[in-house]
């Protein structure tokens, strides 16, 4: 049995991320998820309100690592830099634990019950890094939509980075904020016309 709160904790995300790896998110009960872990029920619903937040602990020490670095980035920083800086920092969390970041993006990704909290947990999120951009003296109105640009690119930038392991997360990053500068790049109008 475990013998700390945090050794319990990661036992449980571990056995719930075989379970819904081999019998699926539905079919798996918390109760089957304790007994993986070789802890009691009462012990799950201790450390996790339901099977979902499973998969989403850790959410609030993102939130927190993010805003953090938005408070702390460079000064002389357009919004989106800002972002990228944060982005950068704080997803050396992901990184770090790569083993369960990987499969759990593809169980969200393939179970819509786990991609509606996400949608939520992500929404959170883009409102944190808003208001963290506003305390930087952003405007109401950019905060908001760097934000939620922001948030999008990131969430490119860590499914290419499952995609494609041969590189980087940070990696990844980049390019997806370089890509991102590619689509907003200004055109001459000319140029920018369709043909008719």
């Amino acid at each position: 049995m475990p013998r700390s709160g945090v050794e319990a904790r990661r036992r449980l995300q571990q056995a719930a991320l075989e379970l819904f790896r081999e019998r699926g998110f539905d079919q798996t009960t918390a109760a089957e998820i304790a007994a993986r872990a070789g802890v009691n029920e009462r012990t799950f619903f201790r450390h996790f309100p339901d099977k979902r937040e499973v998969l989403f602990d850790g959410e609030a020490d993102l939130r927190a690592a993010l805003t953090r670095e938005v408070a702390e980035a460079p000064g002389g920083l357009q919004p989106l830099e800002i972002l990228l800086c944060a982005f950068r920092k704080a997803g050396r969390i992901l990184e770090d634990n790569r083993p369960f970041s990987e499969p759990r993006l593809e169980l969200i990704a393939a179970t819509p019950a786990l991609r509606e909290r996400d949608l939520a947990k992500a929404a959170s999120l883009t409102d944190a890094l808003a208001e963290a951009l506003r305390q930087r003296g952003v405007t109401d109105r950019l905060a908001a939509l760097a934000a939620h640009t922001g948030w999008a690119t990131f969430h490119q930038a860590a499914q290419a980075w499952i995609d494609d392991p041969s590189q980087s997360l940070d990696a990844h990053l980049l390019q997806a904020f370089d890509d991102l500068r590619a689509l907003s790049a200004t055109v001459p109008p000319a140029e920018a016309r369709p043909e008719s």
